[in-house]
């Protein structure tokens, strides 16, 4: 009939206390923890040589930018007011985002960077000027990051440009490329390793020496 309720709405909820009642409060509870998440050691690409001193595995945030062998630092604070002691503490590099211009790239490169290697940076007379360092030290405290720029340095048109007008000038001829070195490499590994096999079988005894 027209006046009565409908089957539909007699079973609806009369009252707001009802409609809560029958909510599910069987939900997901979000679990928190306090342990610091891992950090991803950074790989060079397949195409550029290896880093000789390889990624640092104890402060992996230097690995990427210019630390310039920058480290945590641990040691003891001192106390002394009323309860004098030592406490444990640790000094973290002073990083800062600059941006700072590549005359070789001719492009500004935002750089994570310590106040140590900035310094350098600016005592060298620039950034490719660092970054082509030859000495030992320099190169280990590139990292892998540093390692990475320096071969887009080396490898860019006008730093290629400016490596064969020295070429010419000092009469040295164009030297090889990695591919080309890793190819020499592999076919002198490759005939050590015949001629080994060679000397092998002549210095084998035959069948009548055997006898004797």
């Amino acid at each position: 009939m027209a006046g009565l309720p409908t089957r539909s709405a007699m079973s609806l909820p009369f009252t707001l206390s009802a409609a809560f009642r029958n909510l599910s409060l069987n939900t997901a509870k979000r679990s928190f923890s306090t342990t610091l998440p891992v950090q991803k050691t950074r790989k060079l690409p397949d195409h550029i040589p290896p880093y000789p001193y390889g990624p640092n595995y104890v402060f992996k945030q230097s690995n990427s930018g210019l630390y310039g062998g920058a480290m945590i630092r641990f040691g003891n604070k001192i106390s002394d007011g009323k309860n004098e002691g030592k406490t444990r503490r640790s000094w973290k590099p002073n990083v800062r985002r600059k941006k700072i211009w590549s005359d070789s790239l001719e492009k500004f490169l935002f750089i994570k960077v310590t106040k140590k290697a900035l310094r350098t940076i600016e005592k060298c007379g620039g950034l490719d000027n660092y970054l082509l360092g030859n000495t030992p030290a320099r190169i280990k405290e590139l990292g892998i990051f540093g390692w990475e720029l320096r071969w887009q340095v080396m490898n860019s048109p006008k730093m290629q440009e400016k490596f064969e007008l020295d070429r010419l000038l000092h009469n040295i001829e164009k030297p090889q490329t990695f591919e080309e070195f890793v190819a020499q490499k592999e076919a002198e590994r490759k005939k050590k390793a015949l001629d080994l096999t060679n000397i092998k079988e002549l210095t084998k005894p035959t069948l009548n020496e055997k006898q004797y």
